[in-house]
């Protein structure tokens, strides 16, 4: 099974991912955990070019096409070998985030995102959680962390709030695929939230 994390920024997918993993782990399954932009080694490269510098440095356009390069590397070279394997694949992000960020809040461009999805990538995950968070609370918390990957947290307050609004969308508009999970709560909470869903989705 190919599983996928979503949400905006410091909504706790790496942690939740990181957890869910060892849940898992802890049943006897075989997983891989991963995340985007990265996950192979050609792809951290190019994530070193998106997630730092100056909120101009890439126009929207020029994003999606990065981001597409360091997923197909990811897809190549991780995600699928590991699938073909018969291993459950947890990513901290895949092409859902490119279709909010660059798709939906910078600019009219899901055409362009979802055009381009198709014909490099062309795979979708078997489940995606969306993690559902207070923008303000979550925006503290990446600012928080002070990680110098912080270049979409400073886009800002408004821009976390029509991330937020682009996953809820996702959601209702795949259903069969998305489970929008409450973050407000402790993580332990939260974590229970997403193992139950996974694992019935395992069955």
């Amino acid at each position: 099974m190919f599983i996928s994390l979503e949400g905006i920024d410091g909504s706790g997918k790496s942690t939740q991912a990181r957890v869910l993993a060892d849940a898992l782990r802890g049943e006897g399954r075989d997983v891989v955990l991963t995340r985007e932009p990265g996950g192979a080694p050609g792809a951290e490269e190019i994530r070193k070019l998106l997630v730092e510098g100056a909120t101009d440095r890439w126009s929207a356009e020029t994003e999606i096409l990065l981001f597409t390069a360091a997923r197909r590397d990811h897809l190549e070279r991780t995600i699928r070998p590991a699938i073909d394997a018969g291993k459950i694949v947890i990513t901290d992000r895949f092409a859902d985030s490119t279709r909010v960020y660059q798709g939906a809040t910078r600019g009219d461009l899901r055409a362009l995102v979802d055009g381009i999805h198709d014909l490099a990538i062309g795979v979708e995950p078997d489940l995606t959680l969306i993690l559902d968070m207070d923008p303000e609370i979550a925006l503290s918390r990446g600012l928080a962390r002070d990680s110098g990957e912080d270049r979409f947290e400073e886009f800002g307050l408004g821009f976390q709030r029509a991330l937020r609004e682009g996953f809820q969308g996702l959601a209702r508009r795949h259903p069969a695929r998305c489970r929008l999970i409450n973050a407000n709560d402790n993580p332990e909470v939260v974590a229970n939230r997403i193992l139950t869903a996974t694992l019935a989705a395992l069955r």
